[in-house]
């Protein structure tokens, strides 16, 4: 992911604990969603397949602005044109899911840091 990338990810929250951190939410152009797919990707009727592991399901989607990103269990990621943010938009079934103050932590939290490399999750 860009270096330079503002670190705040999806929208919503969950419930906080009196005196504890609540991050602020990402607004405008700058912030950064995540979504978690589990099933197989199709693009234009070609199954989407990660290049470093060749899985075929099980993804994070990563919206930043107009770009989206697909990130494979294995840690490997790449900015996939196909999907535009009208695409990202419609995939968000629920309004309600989890902010972390960070990209890395969302990764981290989700599975998607490598540490399941070849593991499809059910």
């Amino acid at each position: 992911m860009d270096s330079c990338a503002p670190s705040i990810v999806p929208t919503g929250s969950e419930s906080v604990t009196q005196g504890s951190y609540e991050p602020e939410l990402a607004h405008g152009p700058h912030r950064i969603r995540g979504l978690s797919h589990p099933h197989q990707l199709t693009l234009r009727g070609i199954p989407v397949m990660c290049s470093a592991c060749d899985a075929r399901r099980d993804w994070l989607l990563i919206n930043r602005g107009r770009d989206v990103w697909v990130r494979c269990r294995c840690g490997h990621q790449w900015l996939e044109p196909e999907i535009r943010r009208a695409d990202y938009d419609a995939m968000i079934a629920t309004p309600e899911s989890i902010t972390y103050p960070t990209i890395e932590q969302a990764m981290l939290a989700l599975g998607f840091d490598g540490s399941f490399a070849s593991v499809y999750l059910p």
